[in-house]
């Protein structure tokens, strides 16, 4: 491997002057059964675990000035009574995601679709990676695999249509830069459906997922313990503590975590550690400091799937409703004619016996908010990322019709990555004609340095069906691949409240990309038309409103548009690929309606969304151009509590996805559907809560999935499958544990009827498919004091 890049120094943007504004910022709807209370500006105050949104403009400044005539006596008029800013609702629609919105609104408040699993529902859910997180959300599926920890769909648009965000920043096309994660350090995970590129910048046709890490709080210190252990013999263990030091004004937050994870298919196994800080300082009341830091490391024994086999070669060993179809190999070309997976291969790995997968990473990141004048705040964060990633694997397995063995081949890569950045945003509250009005205008700038060895050969042999001699990946010589991105970007977002009900949210970005790309050969010579370089300037946006046409119900719809590279990621882009951008639109109507004292909760969304300028995987790392495709749904979730001991809970998602003048050579895929992208995608839940000296919990969850493709051709079906799971909690009372407040012992059945069913297919590998885990046993504990 060549040495490490360090990116050279660029300078830090910060934002000037706020801009004239189109759009304002009056928040929040109050929860369903309160009065609307103006709530205070912007304040530069201690970060909390969860943010809840302010007002701005003339309803500020009128509190403000009530405030500043009313006597302190203690016969002033009480405030009304409302609820904690952490009282969750039951969609978690009262918290702020900063991913979706740079304007403080909370989930309601926003003219989308944004969904937020908070840390309570993932403890809850039973959730150990972000790939089971994304599983639980409306609409979407994931690869849980760590051969493909980055594989999500979302709204007919897979891989490197949706951004991955760490803390609102991106560093990468999420399906090279993806680890599989951990959810114990995480406070949060956001989904911003449809085109997000004016939050997230290059890559968001389909939406991002924004990965939050838990953060200071001010108050007395808490501590929190998890450990669980599975009958994969997985283990789990967490230690996290935040809250107030013996300095005036600090907080701070600490955790660490670490997992062992292990597969279903033989010799396969996850190990994680993340440790990750953060102090909040607030020297005055109108400056606050902060700074983080962050490692994460992951190991792994990947798994890369089964092999299709021929129905006729399996014989009784021949499964039923995983996959069907008939198919010829993309590999060796042979004829497989009708399809299975063979039984015999549930627990078969196929990797060499050397294989690894290893990611070091390591993020720091510091920042300031100032309020420069009552109405007028400043806030900045510098960060720096840097990533050691390497895969060395046998990755394709693909069945021969005619030696009836399976052959494979190797493939090794690496990535040395440096990213540097700051993100600037100037908030003004004010009011526009009368009309009260926020405007954030964003300033960022960023320097990435990706430097990326990889196989110049790629090894293959051909083994067994069942038992393989597995053996060693062999002769490995490398070359070289290397991308510099500069990214600029100036972004205007704002809201302006025409009524008390109904406001306007609008937003726009001009962005610079400036993409230098190499690439050498084993003898380090310069292969054909490297070096080269390339600019883009999207233009990107948002308009949108919201009514609340009676508390509690929301109605909203929005226009928005994404870019992204159009014929492979920014990392890999060759000079004879097409360099224009795809372009992305997406019109979306819907509504969200919290009711009945807040116990109930449901949010409809329509969509339809374009894409054009389109290339797609056309298998061994080739591509087809597919024109352009066309993505329409509708989602629909929903959550009661009817009585206090029983909680119901659903979602289901239904989108038509297909490619439009999708034309080449050997045909056409026109009206075909992308491949991992099922019709219907629904989850449910129910518990029922014992109210007992030692609290019970029953809780049962199911999932359905449908019918997926594995590749474009769509030859190939993975069958829907439903899977449920079961759980039991109890919550030790302190009188026993005089030390500790809470502790929760948990009983979980995963997958509790044994399914076998096809969670994956990577079209690039089209000859083999991932499955998903079998069921399994868990218990875990969980403390807190």
């Amino acid at each position: 491997m060549s040495s490490i890049r360090i990116a050279r120094p660029r300078k830090f943007l910060l934002a000037s002057a706020a801009l004239t504004s189109f759009a304002a910022l009056d928040l929040p709807a109050a929860l369903a059964q309160q009065a609307r209370e103006p709530l205070p500006p912007v304040e530069v105050s201690p970060a909390q675990s969860r943010k809840q949104a302010r007002p701005a403009g003339r309803d500020a400044q009128n509190a403000r000035r009530a405030a500043a005539r009313r006597p302190a006596t203690a016969s002033a008029a009480p405030k009304p009574i409302v609820p904690a800013a952490t009282a969750q609702t039951p969609l978690n629609t009262n918290v702020i995601a900063e991913s979706a919105s740079r304007l403080g609104l909370t989930v309601r408040e926003i003219p989308a679709t944004v969904e937020v699993i908070s840390a309570e529902t993932i403890r809850e859910q039973g959730y150990r990676t972000v790939s089971d997180v994304a599983q639980g959300a409306v609409g979407v599926t994931s690869g849980d695999n760590p051969a493909e920890p980055s594989a999500f769909s979302m709204r007919g648009f897979t891989n490197s249509q949706i951004n991955t965000l760490y803390n609102g920043i991106k560093i990468g096309p999420q399906n090279m830069t993806s680890r599989i994660t951990d959810t114990a350090n995480l406070e949060a995970v956001e989904f911003v459906k449809g085109p997000a590129s004016l939050m997230s910048g290059e890559g968001a046709a389909g939406g991002a997922i924004n990965l939050v890490t838990k953060q200071p709080h001010t108050g007395p210190i808490r501590n929190e313990a998890d450990f669980s252990w599975d009958s994969l013999n997985s283990f789990r263990a967490h230690y996290g503590s935040g809250g107030n030091t013996n300095v005036q004004g600090l907080d701070y937050r600490f955790d660490i975590s670490r997992s062992s994870l292990n597969g279903f298919a033989d010799d396969t196994n996850t190990k994680t550690l993340d440790v990750s800080g953060q102090l909040n300082y607030r020297i005055s009341d109108s400056l606050k400091i902060w700074g983080a830091i962050e490692y994460r490391e992951d190991r792994s024994k990947a798994y890369w799937g089964a092999p299709l086999v021929p129905i006729a070669y399996s014989g009784s060993h021949a499964t039923t409703g995983i996959v069907s179809g008939n198919y010829v190999s993309n590999y060796n070309g042979t004829n497989l004619g009708a399809v299975t997976i063979d039984d015999r291969t549930f627990n078969t790995n196929y990797n060499v016996l050397d294989n690894r997968n290893v990611a070091q990473e390591v993020w720091l990141r510091g920042g300031f908010e100032l309020k420069l004048a009552p109405d007028l705040t400043l806030k900045s964060q510098a960060y720096g990322y840097g990533a050691e990633r390497t895969w060395f694997n046998n990755e394709i397995e693909a069945f021969n019709s005619t030696t009836n063995l399976v052959d494979r081949e190797r493939f090794y890569v690496a990535h040395s990555q440096r990213l540097v950045g700051n993100i600037t945003d100037l908030i003004w509250d004010t009011d526009i004609a009368g009309f009260d009005n926020r405007l954030v205008t964003t300033l960022s700038s960023s320097y990435l340095d990706f430097v990326r060895p990889g196989a110049a050969n790629f090894p293959g042999d051909s083994v067994s069906l069942v038992d393989p001699n597995r053996g060693f990946y062999g002769l490995l010589t490398t070359q070289q691949q290397t991308a510099r991105i500069d990214n600029e970007a100036l972004s205007f977002e704002d809201r302006l409240k025409l009524t008390r009900s109904f406001a306007l949210v609008g937003g726009l970005r001009v962005e610079h990309i400036g993409l230098d790309r190499n690439s050498t050969d084993k003898n380090g010579l310069e292969k054909a038309g490297f070096p080269f370089t390339k600019d883009w300037a999207p233009v990107t946006g948002r308009i949108g409103y919201t009514w609340e046409a009676v508390p509690g119900l929301t109605f909203f719809s929005q226009y928005a548009t994404g870019a992204d590279i159009a014929a492979n990621n920014i990392f890999l882009l060759g000079p004879t690929q097409p360099l224009d951008l795809t372009t992305a639109r997406t019109y979306e109507t819907g509504v969200k309606h919290l009711f009945w004292d807040n116990r109930a909760e449901w949010s409809f969304s329509a969509y339809d969304i374009l894409r054009k300028n389109v290339y797609a995987a056309a298998g061994g790392m080739q591509l087809n151009i597919a024109g352009r495709q066309e993505s329409k749904g509708v989602e629909l979730a929903a959550a009661v509590r009817p009585i206090d001991p029983l909680r119901l809970w659903g979602n289901i998602a239904y989108v038509d996805a297909r490619y439009a003048d999708y034309n080449f050579g050997g045909g056409s895929f026109s009206g075909n559907t992308p491949p991992n992208v099922p019709r219907i995608v629904a989850n449910a839940g129910a518990s029922w809560r014992f109210f007992t000296p030692w609290p019970v919990e029953l809780g049962i969850t199911g999932r359905h999935v449908g019918d997926r493709y594995n590749t474009d051709a769509n030859t190939v079906t993975m069958k829907a499958y439903t899977v449920a799971d079961v759980y039991a909690f109890v919550d030790i009372p302190k009188t026993v544990f005089g030390a500790v407040d809470q502790a929760r012992l948990t009983f979980r059945v995963r997958n509790i009827t044994d399914k076998r069913y096809a969670i994956w297919g990577d079209p690039f590998y089209p000859d083999q498919i991932l499955l998903g885990a079998p069921r399994t046993y868990e218990l875990s504990a969980a403390f807190k004091w």
